[in-house]
């Protein structure tokens, strides 16, 4: 199964990672294997993940206040976005 992540995914990753990694030196670093972590179980058991709009379904990360909202299909796993919590969910679902 492959996972594929939309560019706007790719981009809040990338701006997270940033952000975080100018709080601390290293935390950038934690967020993005956090993520990877959640991805790799997402790959494995990506059903048993709540049902939060649609098909979307929700991973949360662990020690961050975000989530990978993702729909899955058959051969591939499509990310919609990674999604500080806090945010207007209005935003991510409007890519779906």
């Amino acid at each position: 199964m492959s996972v594929v992540f939309r560019p706007e995914a790719e981009a809040e990753i990338s701006q997270a990672a940033q952000w975080y990694e100018a709080r601390a030196n290293g935390l950038g670093s934690e967020f993005v294997r956090s993520l990877e972590a959640a991805i790799a179980n997402i790959e494995r058991h990506p059903l048993a993940y709540q049902i939060v709009f649609g098909e979307v379904r929700r991973a949360l990360l662990r020690r961050f206040p975000y989530a990978v909202f993702f729909k899955h299909a058959q051969n591939e796993t499509l990310v919609i976005a990674c999604f500080h919590l806090r945010r207007d969910p209005a935003q991510w679902q409007e890519r779906t």
